[in-house]
């Protein structure tokens, strides 16, 4: 089996996944740049990524779950809202046999543009 070729933007990543997540990877692109406007798109360590001084938000697709690195602090409510979906380093997993929180994502974003961004 080849290796799979490294995406040279966000566009190319969507389109090689799964047809099953290309729409959510597509929402969470949306809800991305709706929540923090002035970040750039950008690939990083090989997966779709947004940044403005320095990058502050990734997300990719695995067989079981969506991605959002890095680790997000937040308020107190928020890390409530987050607890189910901490992955074992603190990033989190959205399984993908479940309906994804959209309107969480909004917030974990908004929320890694303030501590990263």
């Amino acid at each position: 089996m080849g290796k799979r070729p490294q995406p040279v933007n966000i566009d190319a990543y969507i389109a090689a996944a799964a047809p099953e997540v290309r729409d959510i990877l597509e929402e969470i692109r949306r809800i991305v740049k709706t929540q923090v406007p002035e970040a750039t798109e950008t690939i990083s360590y090989q997966v779709p990524a947004f940044r403005l001084k320095r990058v502050f938000f990734y997300f990719a697709a695995f067989k079981t779950h969506i991605g959002i690195y890095p680790p997000v602090k937040g308020d107190e409510a928020l890390q409530q809202a987050l607890h189910p979906y901490r992955g074992e380093k603190g990033n989190l997993k959205f399984p993908l046999n479940q309906p994804l929180p959209y309107e969480l994502l909004g917030r974990v974003a908004a929320a890694l543009a303030q501590e990263n961004g």
